[in-house]
């Protein structure tokens, strides 16, 4: 049975991840009609928080369809509306145009270039971007495309050759038990790629490829530092990345203040994270309000995580700046101890930090965890960190 929808009628989808998923993203690009992805994994209040910020004509579920009374309109150029992972506070809706989603794959499969391998693994959730645009891939592009419910590290391995979009813990979890990942083509997003995370992966026969990229902007739009033909980056007051190009939001749906402070006012959207350019190159450094200032220098939690999580006494771990009398700030770590009959000392950890880092940037506070808090595409929330 067709959904009742038509362009500028927003329909909200809640269903499990699966293969349902990429019949009914097919079904409204078909028919025009912008969808907006709701995430299982969150709570019902929280999705009914997004409901009713986004005001869509209806509302399909796994049983049924519902029809809202007082819908909010939506400009005919938009194809999807799509929660921030919201790290910072509140989600915000991004409203996303069909023009700038097919800038986006198309971009992408450029600069992915053509290989032997065309088919793709969905196991990220259509409510974020990077999951959306694997079903778009099949949708828009035409690709082969195999739907999984959930992320099932055997199955990914199984399904090679094959292309999959994930996030650095899954890669972790792909390397778990040794298996080889020959013919598996890893597009990583969603936060910072330890490069020897990467290399362990590419040692199995992996092919990685970093992104970089948000909501607002379609996802990633830079592959392994290099933006797409069209996509331009450069670096704003305090090291701001920003980006221009054809993949950016309309806007932020409801909130003209927020979109507003969102560009520059020549059009560029800013990041909120700061970066340089290297050779032509864009690199990452981290986000803007994550920076830990100690006695002048500048430490990214980024590059303490990675070292701290190479130690074999570590299974995980997130790094911010305490508030210090003498320095301002001083690093701070969380851990979860990989045996916890047997955890780590902060000792042990600063000595592995000043192997590879500066001095200053090693962690001068240790707390020991049993987990770090994440959003659901599994980026740190440094807010929630405290004190054990």
């Amino acid at each position: 049975m067709a959904i009742p929808a038509a362009p500028g009628e927003l329909v909200a989808v809640e269903l499990a991840p699966g293969p349902r998923w990429a019949e009914v993203l097919g079904e409204l690009w078909a028919a025009g009609a912008p969808v907006l992805p709701l995430d299982l994994r969150t709570t019902q209040r929280e999705r009914r928080r997004i409901v009713e910020l986004a005001r869509p004509a209806l509302l399909v579920t796994e049983d049924e369809e519902i029809a809202f009374a007082d819908p909010a309109p939506v400009d005919e150029r938009i194809a999807a509306v799509v929660a921030t992972s919201g790290t910072g506070g509140a989600p915000r809706l991004a409203e996303l145009s069909r023009a700038a989603l097919v800038a986006a794959l198309e971009g992408s499969a450029a600069a992915l270039a053509p290989t032997d391998v065309d088919r793709w693994v969905a196991c990220l959730t259509p409510a974020h971007v990077g999951g959306l645009l694997v079903l778009l891939r099949g949708v828009v592009l035409g690709a082969p495309l195999e739907v999984h419910a959930t992320f099932d590290p055997a199955r990914i391995v199984g399904a090679a050759p094959c292309w999959a979009s994930v996030v650095p813990t899954m890669v972790r979890r792909l390397l778990a038990g040794d298996p080889p990942l020959v013919g598996l083509s890893l597009l990583v997003g969603g936060g910072a790629l330890d490069p020897q995370l990467r290399a362990r992966a590419e040692g199995r026969g992996a092919r990685v490829v970093s992104t970089y990229g948000l909501t607002e902007s379609c996802g990633g739009v830079v592959y392994d530092g290099i933006p797409f033909a069209g996509t331009r980056v450069r670096i704003g007051t305090d090291g701001e990345i920003e980006l221009a190009g054809p993949t950016l939001m309309e806007g932020y749906r409801h909130d003209p203040q927020a979109t507003a402070s969102a560009f520059t006012l020549d059009g560029w959207l800013r990041t909120g994270d700061v970066g340089s350019l290297e050779d032509g190159r864009l690199v990452v450094h981290g986000r803007i309000d994550d920076v830990i200032r100690t006695g002048g220098e500048k430490v990214w939690p980024e590059e303490v995580e990675a070292v701290l999580r190479e130690h074999p006494a570590v299974a995980d771990a997130a790094v911010a700046g305490r508030p210090d009398a003498h320095w301002g700030e001083h690093v701070a770590a969380w851990v979860v101890p990989a045996r916890v009959d047997e955890p780590p000392s902060l000792e042990e950890l600063r000595a592995a930090c000043r192997e590879r880092l500066a001095p200053f940037k090693a962690p001068k506070e240790l707390f020991l965890v049993t987990d770090i808090p994440r959003t659901a595409s599994g980026k740190i929330r440094r807010r929630d960190l405290e004190p054990a």
